[in-house]
């Protein structure tokens, strides 16, 4: 009984402690960090699930929005790899291979585990970062777990802007490296705004400490 009570205490625990500090002198937007890229030159892509904009020429993803689906999700991802869109040119696995960079997923797989189809949907390269492996199994995992805990008591926006600031990294395979990641998260008329840089400086730092003013 004492292991199925200790984690839900600890959800709310960090719940309410985000919650305390939004009220705290963190500001309610987003200034000061923004791409270099106009995101008028990439492609918009918008379902009923996401909303993405891309740069076929950095072979990235510039922006991406969303509503988290399923904090209650159970459905699992064995067996599912990253595909290429038909109709985008995007970065494939060779960008990935043999080096520190992840197939980050910028929209969550576990925001939309609600069956296979939408799992399905996020392992999409439209959908994939070069992320640093630090932030990705990191910080960034972290507060994605964050927000779909939130979800489950709150409707949960995010919105993702990808950063391509200053001296960037072009890989030999043809996609950029981004330089860092802003990500908003809105619920219950709050909004969470943080900056991480995409390298290995974020190693043993907590998500909290992301958050910007």
């Amino acid at each position: 009984m004492k292991k199925t009570t200790q984690k839900p205490i600890k959800e709310i625990f960090y719940i309410l402690f985000v919650i305390v500090l939004s009220y705290v002198g963190y500001s309610q937007e987003n200034k000061g960090y923004e791409s270099s890229i106009d995101e008028m030159h990439g492609i918009r892509i918008k379902n009923d699930l996401f909303e993405i904009t891309y740069s076929e020429s950095l072979e990235q993803p510039l922006s991406i929005k969303y509503t988290v689906e399923c904090p209650f999700g159970k459905t699992e991802r064995t067996g599912m790899s990253f595909h290429s869109p038909d109709t985008v040119h995007t970065s494939n696995r060779y960008d990935y291979k043999n080096n520190i960079w992840d197939k980050g997923h910028m929209i969550p797989a576990n925001a939309f585990n609600c069956s296979k189809d939408t799992l399905y949907q996020t392992f999409n390269y439209i959908n994939c970062a070069l992320q640093h492996r630090t932030l990705n199994r990191g910080v960034w995992s972290q507060l994605e777990r964050f927000e779909r805990n939130i979800a489950k008591f709150y409707e949960v926006e995010v919105e993702i802007k990808v950063l391509f600031v200053g001296k960037v990294n072009k890989l030999t395979t043809g996609a950029t490296v981004p330089s860092g990641f802003i990500k908003s998260i809105k619920f219950d008329g709050r909004l969470l705004v943080f900056h991480f840089p995409n390298n290995k400086s974020v190693k043993g730092k907590e998500w909290h400490e992301f958050m910007v003013n």
